[in-house]
């Protein structure tokens, strides 16, 4: 059989990567087997500065040369290890030849199987104010009102900052997942930032949630093993 390279863009940013590191190679441990990974390091920064202004297409030029870099490196599959990056999903994959693990399929995937119809995210401003840019089709995006959404991408943006999660963000983000829930209807919170696993989890925020960070590893270490 032969053994599957998976390569990750790191840096967007670096928390989310070492996250997705060592998620990845303790569930490939607990198999009995070593991941084949190659590494490549973007820069946080200037993609986040391409994606406020609206130049997608350039950011998946850049994404793109990472990738053909870890093609050149042996990996046969790519991942972007953050939610943000896949708003230029569309123009990426016209842009590169490695087949790209998208972290909306896993989340589709999920939520059929566990039928839930309306969810919120949590993340960047980006992600939350683009709701998964339409790529989610089986199930409602409620999003949060206007000060929510200021108020966890300032939370969110805070982490990613300070790599620590403040107290009182995280109790702000409870009290918005709560009012969604009675407000909207909300039937789970999407952890749709995974440096939010710096402040809490499934088990512990305090609301219904799926970890979509959980789901999209779940998928790499499918297609390593």
């Amino acid at each position: 059989m032969t053994k599957s390279c998976v390569g990750i863009v790191g840096g967007l940013g670096v928390g989310a990567t070492i996250h997705y590191y060592e998620k990845i190679t303790a569930a490939c441990k607990a198999r009995g087997m070593v991941p084949d990974l190659a590494f490549v390091h973007a820069d946080v920064d200037y993609g986040q500065a391409l994606i406020r202004a609206g130049k997608l297409d350039e950011l998946a030029s850049y994404l793109a040369t990472f990738i053909d870099r870890l093609g050149r490196a042996g990996a046969d599959a790519a991942v972007l290890p953050a939610v943000t990056p896949h708003i230029c999903i569309a123009q990426l994959r016209k842009r590169t030849r490695l087949p790209i693990i998208n972290i909306v399929d896993p989340i589709t995937a999920e939520l059929q199987a566990r039928r839930i119809k309306r969810v919120a995210l949590f993340g960047t401003i980006f992600t939350m104010q683009g709701s998964l840019w339409g790529q989610l089709t089986h199930a409602e995006i409620v999003k949060p009102q206007t000060d929510e959404i200021d108020f966890i991408g300032k939370a969110y943006q805070r982490i990613l900052d300070t790599q620590k999660a403040d107290p009182d963000d995280a109790a702000g983000l409870r009290r918005i997942a709560a009012d969604l829930q009675r407000r909207d209807d909300v039937e789970t919170i999407l952890l749709a930032g995974t440096d939010l696993a710096l402040m809490f989890d499934e088990a512990t925020a305090g609301f219904p949630a799926i970890d979509v960070a959980r789901l999209h590893i779940d998928a790499i270490v499918g297609r390593l093993i």
